[in-house]
């Protein structure tokens, strides 16, 4: 049986959207308060969904402790209070929009879980606002 699981996780972060190469007026053009210099902070949700196949002897697809237990290790411990541009070296050289960091913890989740799982992150930045990779 193929079925698909869920774990919710949040954390808080500040960041900046600014692309270097740009002068001042047109990121403040293209990104507007998203470019504030001193930066602003989101209370961003996530959704992890991991889809496969349920093992016979479990009944489980995953157990979702281990799923908790990875979300809050390799992405909440690594992102939450923290001032994404400055913080955390995935940031450093890559602007930190909602596409971009949904799409990192996506990598992350990616390299610590089983190929034998399909995996998708959805990264809500507000209420209204949100990303899913993959698409």
């Amino acid at each position: 049986m193929r079925i698909s699981v869920f774990r919710k996780a949040h954390f808080n972060a500040a960041h900046r959207l600014y692309n270097p190469k740009w002068s001042d007026e047109r990121n403040d053009a293209v990104f507007g308060l998203c470019n504030n210099p001193n930066y602003h902070g989101h209370n961003y949700e996530m959704e992890v969904k991991l889809t496969g196949e349920v093992d016979p002897e479990t009944g489980y697809l995953i157990d979702l402790k281990i799923l908790k237990d990875l979300i809050k290790e390799k992405i909440e411990d690594r992102f939450d209070h923290k001032n994404l541009n400055l913080d955390t070296e995935e940031f450093k050289a890559l602007n930190p929009t909602a596409e971009n960091i949904c799409y990192v913890i996506w990598t992350i989740l990616r390299e610590h879980l089983d190929e034998k799982y399909d995996l998708s992150v959805r990264l809500f930045e507000t209420p209204r606002n949100f990303v899913e990779y993959p698409a």
